[in-house]
Order: structure tokens, then C-alpha cells, then sequence
């Protein structure tokens, strides 16, 4: 028997018994979805007359509607939480203390608040005639927050090295921000904004609570009038058709981040140091 650094190696006894654990966990989950599929059967969500609603082109049409709304609410809180992130990471990493001490602030306050209440409080208090707004600006908030510690992590994680050597050849601090550290930084924290916007695209889905119609209000509004005719919400054609379309709208930003992460994979490892003291000589000449 060999032994591992982490673990020994599971002898006869030991597989037997985590077989019999693997199949007993198999038949569980397998009896837990028979379960739900006899409860869905049995409560009508798979008769085919919950599909009629979605044979319209008026159907169609309002489904287009409702995803090209949930697309520009994500493009607008997607571009001002960037905004919002960069300037709530240089806040934190000024050098002047009631600035840090105050971005510092911001961005754990609203980490800290539930997104659904900061957008009722805006759709109820500031924007009372436009959810849009008070969706966007929701979601900026939070998600801003949130972009701000990974630009300011990313930036941190840079060497130390690079900095000082900079300063060293007499560049400011905004010069050395974005000319050393960030371009740098990007490398490294870009998968990371990326899987934050994914997070923001599936957040839209929150404005159904204050009646904004993006996508899961219309799917909602569909599931809803079926019940007349059936006598059942139609919620499972609801969840395939909407679920499907947020599925594949994250596998899009999924896969966008891959290829950001082997874009910036390509440069070689000892190349960043190189790069930015040439960046800083050029700068200080």
C-alpha cells in the first residue's frame, strides 16, 4: 500500500465500503428526482397544453422585448459598476487617509446590504415612475462594491518591486497607477470582473419584484395565464424557455472570460517586470 502526502491510499475494505456509500447516494438523489417529477405530474405542470402559449408570434415578440430590456439594464449597471469600482478602488488605495477612510466605508456598506431591499428603497423612494433606473442604480451600487475590492486586490497583488522601482525613476503616483500597476493588475483580476458581470446579468432578474418588465417579468407574466385554462401555473415551460435564455447569456460571458484568462496567459511569465520598468524608463525620460 502506498501513502500520499495528503491521504493513504484507501485500502480493499475501505473501497468496498465507499462503493456501497456511492451507490447508496446514487439511489437517493435518483428517488429524490422521481419524487419531484411524480409531484410535478401530479400537480399538471407537464401537460402539453402549457405550451400553447408560446406557438404566438405576439409570444415571440414580447420574449425579444423582454431580453433586449434585460440586456440594456445589464450593459448600463455593467459599465457604471466599473466606473463606480475604479473610482472606489482608488479611493482606497489613496494615500490620503479621510479619502481611503471613506471609500473604505462605502464599499463595505453597500457589500453589506441586500440587493433586493437597496432596490425597493430606491424604486419606492427615488425612482417612484422609473424601475429601470432604480434597478440600474441597485445594481451598480452593490456591484460596484464589489468590482472595487477585485481592482483593489488585483492591484495590491502586483510585486511590490514595480512600484518602487518606479518611484525610484521619479514618476508620480497617478503615472505609476496607470501606467505600472494597473496594466499589469488587468492581467490577473480580468476573469475575476468578468464572472462579477456575470453575477450582475443574473441580478436583472430582480426587477420583476418592483414590476419592471425584463426577462423574468414577461416569463412570470406567461407562467401566470395559463392558470385560467389549465388550471395550473404554467411555471415548467416558464423555467425551460427563460431558464435556458439566462443559462446561455452566462455561458456567452463564461466564455468570454476564458478567452480574456488565455489572452492574457500568452505573455511570458518573466516579461511583465521587463515591460514595466521599460514603461517607466520611457515615462521618466
Amino acid at each position: 500500500m502506498t501513502a500520499s502526502v495528503l491521504y493513504d491510499v484507501p485500502g480493499p475494505r475501505a473501497r468496498r465500503r465507499n462503493r456501497v456509500y456511492g451507490v447508496l447516494s446514487a439511489l437517493a438523489v435518483l428517488a429524490l428526482l422521481a419524487f419531484v417529477l411524480y409531484r410535478l405530474d401530479d400537480t399538471g405542470q407537464f401537460q402539453g397544453g402549457l405550451w400553447e402559449a408560446y406557438e404566438y408570434t405576439q409570444t415571440h415578440e414580447r420574449i425579444v422585448d423582454g431580453l433586449l430590456t434585460t440586456l440594456r439594464t445589464f450593459a448600463l449597471a455593467a459599465a457604471f459598476s466599473l466606473v463606480l469600482g475604479a473610482l472606489l478602488a482608488a479611493g482606497r488605495l489613496s494615500d490620503h487617509r479621510p479619502v481611503r477612510w471613506a471609500a473604505s466605508v462605502v464599499v463595505e456598506f453597500f457589500r453589506a446590504m441586500p440587493l433586493l431591499i437597496m432596490i425597493f428603497l430606491l424604486s419606492a423612494a427615488v425612482f417612484t415612475t422609473e424601475p429601470m433606473w432604480a434597478l440600474v442604480c441597485g445594481l451598480t451600487l452593490y456591484n460596484g462594491s464589489v468590482q472595487a475590492e477585485i481592482f483593489r486586490s488585483g492591484i495590491n497583488a502586483v510585486p511590490k518591486g514595480q512600484s518602487e522601482a518606479a518611484y525610484a525613476l521619479g514618476l508620480r503616483k497617478t503615472q505609476v497607477m496607470a501606467n505600472v500597476l494597473v496594466p499589469q493588475a488587468v492581467r490577473t483580476m480580468l476573469p475575476s470582473i468578468i464572472s462579477q458581470l456575470v453575477v450582475t446579468l443574473k441580478d436583472t432578474s430582480l426587477g420583476f419584484i418592483i414590476l419592471y418588465e425584463e426577462l423574468l417579468f414577461v416569463g412570470k407574466s406567461f407562467a401566470e395565464q395559463s392558470r385560467p385554462v389549465h388550471g395550473v401555473y404554467a411555471f415548467i415551460p416558464m423555467v425551460i424557455v427563460f431558464g435556458s435564455i439566462y443559462i446561455l447569456l452566462c455561458l456567452a460571458l463564461s466564455g468570454l472570460a476564458r478567452w480574456a484568462e488565455r489572452r492574457t496567459q500568452r505573455s511570458r511569465p518573466g516579461s511583465s517586470g521587463a515591460r514595466a520598468a521599460g514603461t517607466a524608463a520611457g515615462l521618466s525620460s
